[in-house]
C-alpha cells in the first residue's frame, strides 16, 4: 500500500485527529464508491446492533413449515427443519459483525503497536519484529487461520483469534511504513529537541497521522474478516449448529439445493453484500485519500 504524509503532520493530535475525521466525511460524500460502500455497511451494522430489538420470530425455533418456499409468512422461506430463514439470516449478521469487529480490533491494536515500536525504534528491534512477522507471511491467510482453529478447537472466541492472528502481520506492514518516514520529518526532530519522550512523540505527533492509512485497512480487514468466518463456520469450525451463522446455513442448505435453492441463495447473497460493502467503502476511501489525486 502506499505510504503518504498528510499535510497537517505537525499538528497536535487533536487538531490532527479532528482535521482527519473532517476530511474523511467530506471524502465519502464526494465519492460514489465510498459512499455506496458506507449505506452498505450501515445497514449490516444496524441489523447486527438492533436484531435482538426488532419483532422476529426465534431463529432456533422448529416448526412444521419444512422448506417452506419464500412467502408472506416467511420471507426468506424456511429450512428443513422449519425455521424462520429470514430471522436466522438476520441474526446471523450480529454473529458476523461481533467476529469481524473483534478480530479485526485486536489485530489493529496488536499490529499497530508493533508497526510502531518497530518502525520508531528500529536497529534488531526492527530486525527482530520483522522476521517474527515474515514467519506468519509464509503460510497462506486462509490455511493459517484454519490450521489457528483446527488446532485451538472449534468455536467463535478461537475464529477471533485466529483472524485475529493473520491479520497482526498486516497492520504491522501497514503501519510501520509511514513512521520510518515521518521519524524523519522536522517536526519530529523539533519534539525531540525541546525534551519530548518517545511516548509523546509516538503517540502525539505520529500516530494522528495514521490515522487515514488505518481507516483504509480496517476497512478492508472487516470485509476479509467476515468472509472467512463465513467459510469456516461452512467447514464447521466456527459456530456450531444450530448457531444463526451465515456459513451454517450454507452447510445445511447445499443437500437441498435441487429443490430448495432459497436455502443457499439468502445466506450467500448476505455475506456477498457485507464484504461488499467493506470493500467498496475501503476502495473507495482508499482512492479518495490518494495524494495524487488531492
Amino acid at each position: 500500500m502506499a505510504t503518504w504524509i498528510p499535510e497537517s503532520a505537525s499538528r497536535s493530535a487533536p487538531a490532527a485527529f479532528a482535521a482527519g475525521r473532517a476530511r474523511v466525511l467530506a471524502t465519502i460524500s464526494r465519492e460514489p464508491v465510498a459512499l455506496a460502500g458506507l449505506a452498505m455497511v450501515a445497514v449490516f451494522a444496524a441489523i447486527a446492533l438492533t436484531v435482538g430489538f426488532l419483532p422476529l420470530r426465534d431463529p432456533l425455533q422448529v416448526s412444521a413449515d419444512r422448506l417452506a418456499a419464500p412467502s408472506a409468512a416467511f420471507p426468506f422461506g424456511t429450512d428443513a427443519l422449519g425455521r424462520d430463514l429470514f430471522s436466522r439470516v438476520l441474526f446471523g449478521a450480529r454473529l458476523s459483525m461481533e467476529v469481524a469487529v473483534l478480530s479485526v480490533a485486536a489485530a489493529t491494536a496488536a499490529g499497530g503497536l508493533l508497526g510502531l515500536v518497530s518502525g520508531y525504534l528500529g536497529g534488531l528491534v526492527d530486525l527482530a519484529v520483522g522476521r517474527v512477522m515474515d514467519v506468519f507471511f509464509a503460510f497462506p491467510a486462509i490455511l493459517l487461520a484454519l490450521g489457528i482453529v483446527a488446532a485451538l478447537g472449534p468455536d467463535t472466541r478461537n475464529v477471533v483469534i485466529a483472524i485475529a492472528v493473520v491479520y497482526t502481520p498486516i497492520f504491522m506492514r501497514v503501519v510501520r511504513g509511514p513512521v520510518l518516514a515521518l521519524k524523519a520529518r522536522d517536526f519530529v526532530e523539533a519534539a525531540r529537541a525541546v525534551g519530548a519522550t518517545r511516548a509523546r512523540i509516538i503517540f502525539r505527533h505520529i500516530v494522528p497521522n495514521l490515522l487515514s492509512t488505518l481507516i483504509v485497512q480496517v476497512s478492508l480487514a472487516l470485509s476479509w474478516a467476515v468472509l472467512t468466518e463465513g467459510a469456516l463456520s461452512f467447514l464447521g469450525l466456527s459456530a456450531q449448529p444450530p448457531a444463526p451463522s451465515w456459513g451454517v446455513m450454507l452447510n445445511e442448505g447445499r443437500q437441498y439445493l435441487e429443490f430448495a435453492t432459497h436455502l443457499a441463495i439468502f445466506p450467500g447473497l448476505a455475506i456477498m453484500i457485507a464484504v461488499l460493502g467493506f470493500n467498496l467503502l475501503g476502495d473507495g476511501l482508499r482512492d479518495a485519500l490518494d495524494p495524487q489525486r488531492r
